[in-house]
């Protein structure tokens, strides 16, 4: 599956992850299959990889394993699994990155180097909000709240304000148009920074990100085993606050709460004090590895 996507931090993840050979993991992002395929190839014959994802075409393209249950759906809905199956996971994985396949393929509108794709950006085709209806439909303020919080926009409020005279005028379908639209505030030299800030904000929005990740958190914690591991990998601050967070505290807002012997009422323990950073060699070999962070923690056994 490396043609769909390229998995990062593979090696340190997967080792990361196992701590016995017969037990059931949890891939949370399927994606391309190459964390699972890893997993897998660590595993006996008794283990078990119970991998999630909510787009179809990652689902069509799954690779065969009997060992392997492969689920389509959204990752935040992992507790669901894990309740109604009966199953409590040795360790779970979660590579929060979009995969090579949705950037790299035009129709999806993940990325603005094809200028006249629609603007999509879903995840689950299924799923009823998309980007032009976000754009197209948003009041300004929201707009506004959408391109600062999860895009960190300098100037947010003018850009919003553009978009919202550029849709007065025509509807924004495509990519290009909504390029065109925010034309005026591209730096030059600078506009491919500006824009991925800006479909970074558009696609968390669509897909509801950091719901799904609060979500996410909560329900793999309470469905780990005690002892067993939650490896998460990050790409931009605003995910990776919240899982360090959700790692220190118990919830994203990292609000720390102690008994009354001043311990820590956490259950998850970190692993490594400091993000997994990329070698130069993997990031010389996939660019898009530059700004991923691998967190690696275990429940407590009081948890």
């Amino acid at each position: 599956m490396s043609e769909y996507h390229i998995p990062v931090l593979l090696a340190e993840s997967v080792s990361a992850l196992i701590t016995n050979p017969d037990g059931t993991y949890a891939d949370a992002t399927f994606g391309g299959g190459g964390h699972t395929a890893a997993i897998l190839s660590r595993l006996n014959g008794d283990g078990r990889v119970i991998a999630f994802d909510r787009d179809i075409d990652a689902i069509q393209g799954a690779l065969k394993d009997p060992r392997l249950t492969l689920i389509h759906n959204n990752f935040r809905f992992i507790e669901n699994y894990a309740h109604h199956e009966g199953v409590q996971f040795d360790g779970i994985l979660a590579d929060l990155g979009v995969s090579s396949h949705q950037f790299d393929t035009a129709e999806r509108g993940f990325s603005f180097r094809f200028e006249e794709s629609p603007l999509d950006m879903r995840m689950n085709r299924e799923a009823r909000l998309d980007a032009a209806e976000v754009v197209n439909t948003y009041p300004e303020a929201d707009l506004e709240r959408i391109l600062r919080l999860y895009g960190e926009v300098d100037g947010a409020r003018n850009m919003a304000r553009l978009i919202v005279e550029a849709r007065s005028a025509q509807e924004l379908r495509t990519t290009g148009d909504l390029d065109r639209a925010i034309g005026r505030m591209l730096p030059r030299g600078a506009e491919h920074k500006v824009l991925a800030k800006v479909y970074q904000a558009l696609r968390i929005e669509v897909n509801q990100e950091m719901r799904s990740l609060e979500k996410f958190l909560d329900g793999a914690c309470r469905s780990l085993r005690p002892g067993g591991r939650l490896v998460v990998i990050t790409y931009h601050s605003l995910e990776d606050r919240m899982v360090k967070n959700f790692i220190k505290a118990g919830n994203v807002e990292g609000n720390v709460k102690e008994d009354m012997f001043g311990r820590v009422q956490a259950p998850l323990e970190a692993v490594n004090r400091k993000p997994i950073l990329p070698s130069e060699e993997e990031i010389s070999g996939n660019t898009r590895a530059r700004s991923a962070k691998l967190r690696i923690a275990k429940r407590r056994a009081e948890a």
